[in-house]
């Protein structure tokens, strides 16, 4: 049992990441949250840099639940609305993303998804973003406006997640709130949630990643 839940998580055996790396899982990371938190594109891409930032942060296991922790969860409040910082904090999959442990950092996430799932494509600061809007003024994220989703909190919420098809094979799906974009080529993406998140038959092997370059 305790070598099932160590293959769980995915685990980089370096005390740093390589930018490589930590977009890698900064991408894995953010396309969840999108899906569970019903993030807006402008909020998915936001979410995305300020993952990578707290990823590429990290020098060793005081970093975790330090200064750059901190700051991640200060720059997540300006961009998700209440109810959507509510439900980060609890699930700690997300809210403490990261650990140190066995020589390398383990990724909680990977404990509720398959690796190589994906909801959405890649936010388009993906191949654009190189990191430090952290160590800028506190305020970066506030003073940029983030538009946010409003939902009625006494009506269900209701996903679709079948994608349209469309000439360049990319559609918005319609969340009951804000619309994500999902790339029908590249993702491994399921309509149905129980599917998508791991369950103790479904869950996969995680790869592995080298230390910085």
């Amino acid at each position: 049992m305790m070598i099932l839940a160590v293959m769980m998580v995915m685990t980089v055996s370096a005390n740093a990441m390589s930018y490589n790396a930590a977009k890698h899982e900064a991408l894995f990371l953010s396309d969840k949250m999108a899906f569970e938190l019903n993030l807006t594109p402008a909020q998915y891409e936001a979410v995305y840099e300020i993952n990578l930032d707290y990823l590429m942060s990290l020098n060793g296991c005081g970093d975790v639940f330090g200064i750059w922790w901190d700051r991640r969860n200060a720059d997540l409040r300006f961009v998700l609305n209440s109810w959507q910082y509510d439900k980060y904090m609890r699930l700690a999959h997300f809210y403490r993303p990261v650990a140190w442990g066995a020589g390398g950092w383990t990724f909680a996430v990977y404990t509720h998804y398959n690796r190589g799932l994906f909801y959405n494509a890649h936010p388009r600061v993906f191949v654009t973003y190189k990191g430090g809007n952290n160590r800028r003024d506190v305020r970066f994220y506030a003073d940029r406006n983030m538009p946010k989703p409003v939902v009625n909190h006494s009506t269900p919420v209701v996903r679709n997640h079948k994608p349209a098809v469309t000439s360049d094979n990319r559609t918005w799906r319609n969340n009951g709130i804000a619309n994500g974009n999902v790339n029908m080529g590249r993702g491994n993406g399921t309509p149905n949630r129980n599917i998508a998140q791991a369950t103790s038959t479904n869950r996969t092997n995680a790869g592995h990643f080298g230390g910085r370059r």
